[in-house]
């Protein structure tokens, strides 16, 4: 299945559709993607797994690989360091990102093959699909959506999916 995030922010799929938000810092092409940017990178980006906060939710109905957030989980953002945009234990040596947050965001989250194969330094890190802020504000570079939708998707998308997020000019 494909999902694609159009002009009008929605993001389509087949037979349905929802708002999304992205980036702050707006589209940005995947070749001038940069760590801090708060751009969301353009691509087809596939679906690795999903991370849940058990304290907050029940494991979602998924085919895809599907895992609790510990209280430690981290995700590295510091160009410098060998786990670049790769998953870590708290507390890390260099910069990395709580995945246990507060403020909901990642109480449901899709980790997107985006700089991950390998980790190209200062490429953009943390780029997931996750839940949006009730105010509707922009992220730092990720797609979010309401948790409502995100439930409803997971239960089609399957590790053939496709998060696609066209170029700017082809918006």
């Amino acid at each position: 299945m494909k999902l694609v995030l159009e002009t009008d922010n929605r993001l389509r799929w087949p037979d349905g559709h929802c708002p999304a938000v992205i980036g702050k810092g707006g589209l940005i092409a995947l070749d001038n993607k940069r760590e801090g940017d708060g751009a969301t990178p353009c691509g087809a980006f596939e679906f690795r797994r999903v991370l849940y906060r058990a304290d907050r939710l029940d494991a979602p109905q998924t085919s895809l690989p599907c895992r609790a957030i510990d209280q430690n989980d981290g995700w590295c953002d510091d160009p410098d360091d060998p786990a670049y945009n790769q998953p870590v234990y708290l507390p890390y040596r260099a910069s990395a990102e709580s995945l246990f947050r507060d403020d909901h965001l990642y109480d449901l989250l899709v980790v997107l093959g985006h700089n991950d194969q390998p980790p190209h330094p200062g490429f953009g890190s943390a780029i997931f699909f996750h839940l949006a802020r009730k105010d509707g504000s922009g992220t730092r570079g990720c797609v979010a959506i309401a948790k409502e939708d995100m439930q409803r998707i997971l239960q089609l998308v399957t590790k053939a999916s496709v998060l696609i997020i066209p170029e700017p000019c082809a918006l």
